[in-house]
């Protein structure tokens, strides 16, 4: 073992290794209960997501363990799985097996683009700037979909948005998770989301015992393998769909992937990260396995951060999580009795972490702060992650020419931004 994941070479040991895994585990295994939650939302059955979840979080971490070789794990990204039901299904009318035949495609498409050198080109065309503005832009979308969820902020047909009940119990208990999600966080608490998470939903259990279901069971036998339905591959509203998932599953994976290379000991002295492109692709692989089985676009996960921090450094770290992702298929019946109103605020606390790269925007250049704005804050409004990705590629291509900086519009923001107009073409004329 200490060969095969070269730990002394890397300056661990195989109990840091499993410390490390259980670190990264703690600290995401609450998308065990909230991405079936959100999948349900699409028609699913949550126990067909449920299996799904786990065998596409088990199949993607222990390819980036076994074969890549980074201590990091793969999951169902937030965000693309909030965009699966509430854009895609609810938003586009698609039945749940035709988001799952985009997904497919999208995946499929990225993983070529992966293997290509187009990846590596492209990377260094996009601004960093609308990089940051498409991750701050889907951070609120989070946001708006969890205050929905936990009756927070509710339709209203004079404001558009209004507040919701603050005199029923759920609403009261969804703040309170929410707070104490952030509370255990700042103390560095593993597992935080997922204890506050347990913690809400005792105490809902406890004023509604018939809600609460068991502990432990044999795993489900509902499926929703190999269900992707292409009958709408050739619309304008399935191109439009793959047009987002790939870029956006594009963006999450690499600035996460980038971002986690120091601490996993993948930098190199000249800055290229070692063993990027196999990183990639095993997070490409599980997005394909991901859709096969039913479940929404897969991701590296910047909670592996959580057992980077713990010391890990080889795929063991990976292994690992997966063992342990693998072992919740027992407790089916437990993730399914957690009501709404305690993972509801989970999506709000996800969101808070999209946020973090404005601090690096010159908001004094306007030619830059407005484009990030515009991406920001229509995602939310328009409850399109599309419409922010084009109309902000609209307004930086604008911005920059009338401002004389034509110099900073490379050849990657011209191919999004013709994308962003067909995707228009297609929304409008479609």
């Amino acid at each position: 073992m200490d060969k095969f994941f070269k730990i002394s070479e890397q300056g661990s040991t195989i109990r840091t290794e499993m410390q490390a895994g259980l670190s990264t585990f703690l600290t995401m295994a609450f998308i065990v209960a909230v991405n079936p939650a959100i999948l349900s939302d699409s028609g699913i059955d949550f126990g067909a997501a449920f299996v799904a979840t786990i065998i596409a979080t088990v199949f993607g971490t222990l390819i980036m363990g076994l074969w890549a070789g980074w201590p990091v794990a793969v999951a169902p990204g937030m965000g693309l799985n909030a965009f699966f039901t509430y854009v895609v299904v609810f938003g586009y009318g698609f039945t749940w097996q035709q988001a799952l035949a985009a997904v497919f495609v999208s995946s499929v498409i990225f993983f070529i683009f992966s293997a290509s050198r187009l990846r590596g080109w492209l990377i260094r065309s996009i601004p960093k700037a609308l990089q940051i503005g498409i991750t701050a832009g889907i951070g609120l979308f989070l946001a708006i979909i969890g205050l929905t969820g936990a009756g927070i902020i509710v339709d209203n047909p004079d404001t558009l948005i209004g507040l919701g009940d603050l005199t029923t119990a759920p609403v009261w208990l969804a703040i309170i998770g929410l707070i104490l999600m952030a509370g255990l966080e700042h103390r560095g608490i593993k597992g935080s989301i997922l204890i506050a998470i347990l913690a809400i939903s005792i105490l809902g259990w406890s004023t509604t015992p018939d809600s609460f279901g068991g502990i432990i069971s044999a795993p489900p036998e509902a499926s929703a393998l190999f269900q992707m339905d292409f009958s709408a591959i050739l619309t304008p509203a399935f191109l439009s769909v793959v047009f987002v998932m790939f870029f956006v599953d594009f963006f999450d994976t690499t600035g996460t992937l980038t971002a986690i290379a120091g601490p996993a000991g993948k930098r190199n002295a000249d800055g290229s990260v070692e063993g990027l492109d196999k990183a990639t692709l095993a997070d490409t692989s599980a997005s394909i396995v991901g859709a096969a089985v039913g479940t929404s676009n897969m991701t590296t996960y910047l909670e592996s951060a959580a057992g980077l921090r713990a010391g890990g450094r080889t795929g063991l770290t990976a292994v690992i999580v997966a063992v342990l992702f693998l072992s919740c298929l027992f407790f089916e019946p437990l993730f399914a009795s957690i009501p709404a109103y305690a993972t509801a605020p989970a999506l709000i606390f996800v969101a808070s972490s999209f946020m973090s790269g404005l601090r690096d925007i010159d908001w004094d250049d306007v030619s830059q702060a407005l484009p990030v704005l515009v991406t920001v804050i229509l995602m939310p409004l328009t409850f399109s992650i599309a419409a922010g990705i084009a109309f902000g590629f609209f307004c930086y291509v604008g911005c920059k020419m009338l401002a004389g900086k034509t110099s900073d519009l490379t050849s990657g923001v011209w191919v999004i931004t013709g994308f962003a107009a067909l995707w228009l073409m297609l929304t409008v004329w479609g």
